[in-house]
């Protein structure tokens, strides 16, 4: 990423919001950003998996797990999954597992905690729908940012201007 969430901050101040500081990373990629599209669900990752199957490019699925850390809603199968269909990420509020495994992935994965019991595999959840968290109003079609720092959100893309000299 040409970005850091810390300079995106000091120019687009009035532009950005910016989650509490409770994600922790669990992807091999701790940088990465795109297209959010959200999701709502409970303890439950089959909408997440249908989801996930779409193309995603340039995006970021958006999960709002309820902030359940008693199931994971992300594992090894989904992120290779959003991998094979080119998604950029994934932020979670709730669990993931086989974090080892999520390491070593070529994805952005951020969520609150980590738990070795999987989610239910049968469920409803609801997607595209406005959803609330970490101090946060998230809507589908906005932009997040996401890197060992924080995670930032913002209505517009936002994009800095490279000064020759710094872009050598």
């Amino acid at each position: 990423m040409d970005y850091s969430t810390s300079d995106l901050c000091d120019h687009f101040a009035d532009a950005v919001d910016v989650l509490e500081p409770m994600f922790i990373n669990f992807g091999g990629q701790s940088a990465f950003s795109g297209r959010i599209k959200t999701l709502k669900c409970f303890e439950n990752n089959e909408l997440i998996n249908q989801v996930l199957q779409q193309d995603g490019t340039g995006q970021v699925l958006l999960v709002d797990g309820g902030g359940s850390t008693r199931r994971a809603l992300i594992d090894i199968e989904l992120a290779e999954l959003a991998i094979e269909n080119n998604w950029q990420g994934i932020v979670v509020y709730g669990a993931v597992r086989h974090v080892e495994e999520l390491e070593e992935c070529d994805l952005g994965v951020q969520a609150i905690a980590s738990i070795p019991v999987a989610a239910d595999s049968h469920g409803s959840g609801e997607q595209g729908i406005p959803v609330n968290f970490a101090g946060v109003s998230f809507y589908d079609d906005d932009y997040l940012y996401a890197d060992a720092t924080g995670i930032i959100i913002s209505a517009e893309e936002l994009l800095l201007e490279v000064d020759d000299e710094q872009g050598e």
